[in-house]
């Protein structure tokens, strides 16, 4: 999200859609480049087939605050304008269930999310939240401001607890004390803790799913068979895939 692994990044989307020939989403953040040198990247992506994107404003080096780049887009709705300008991408956005930690207010920052979406993105991926009926409360505030477009929810697996901790500390997510408690001491127990977790995610997704939400955003942290193994209790299998696919 700091923008230092723009061309890794572009290089593994290249890979994947070579492997799978399934759509692939690359991520473009406002820090790390100018202006210039996005629309150029966007560009490329463009005649490379790559149609979806999400566009994020990005994290300032750690310490310091954010401070728009005097060439760059300054934030996310100012980046979603600009590669509507180039193409017609399928833009997601980034949107927050307990607020963002720099938002005014959380009235504040629903509205923030709807003039990314007004400037042009197509959906809003959220940030990861455990508390599951605090992401319908946001849906529900979301869809009272005015907001139609898809909301789909972030699913972090918890592949390591001590450091999930940590990232939420950093990002302002919430751990829930039943989350502490049934992940207390399961970082040296790896196999019980990952499929525990499965267990946990898998549940809130089938909890969102209930209330209508049926497309999800998997925090993976590079664990595939974690993730493998939540959407196999889910039902999403290859076969499955391939067959709603047809």
């Amino acid at each position: 999200a700091g923008g230092s692994t723009r061309e890794p990044t572009r290089a593994t989307v290249d890979r994947v859609r070579e492997l799978t020939g399934r759509p692939v989403a690359q991520h473009l953040t406002c820090v790390g480049a100018s202006r210039e040198e996005i629309d150029a990247q966007a560009r490329e992506l463009w005649s490379a087939g790559v149609r979806k994107l999400v566009a994020l404003r990005g994290d300032p080096p750690s310490g310091e605050r954010y401070a728009p780049r005097h060439d760059g887009y300054a934030f996310a709705v100012d980046l979603v304008a600009g590669l509507r300008r180039i193409a017609d991408f399928d833009i997601a956005v980034a949107a927050y269930p307990e607020t963002h930690p720099e938002a005014k207010s959380a009235e504040a920052d629903v509205d923030n999310l709807k003039r990314k979406l007004d400037a042009g993105a197509t959906s809003a991926i959220t940030q990861y939240a455990f508390d599951t009926d605090g992401v319908l409360r946001f849906v529900d505030r979301a869809r009272a401001a005015g907001i139609t477009a898809p909301i789909i929810p972030g699913i972090m697996p918890v592949s390591h607890f001590g450091k999930l901790k940590r990232f939420s500390d950093a990002c302002g997510a919430v751990i829930p004390r039943w989350l502490a408690e049934t992940f207390d001491g399961l970082d040296d127990e790896p196999e019980t803790r990952d499929m525990v977790a499965a267990v946990v995610a898998a549940e809130q997704c089938r909890r969102l799913a209930d209330a209508g939400l049926t497309e999800f955003h998997i925090y993976t942290l590079n664990k595939a068979a974690l993730s493998a193994a939540i959407c196999r209790a889910l039902g999403l299998t290859e076969r499955a895939a391939l067959g709603a696919a047809a």
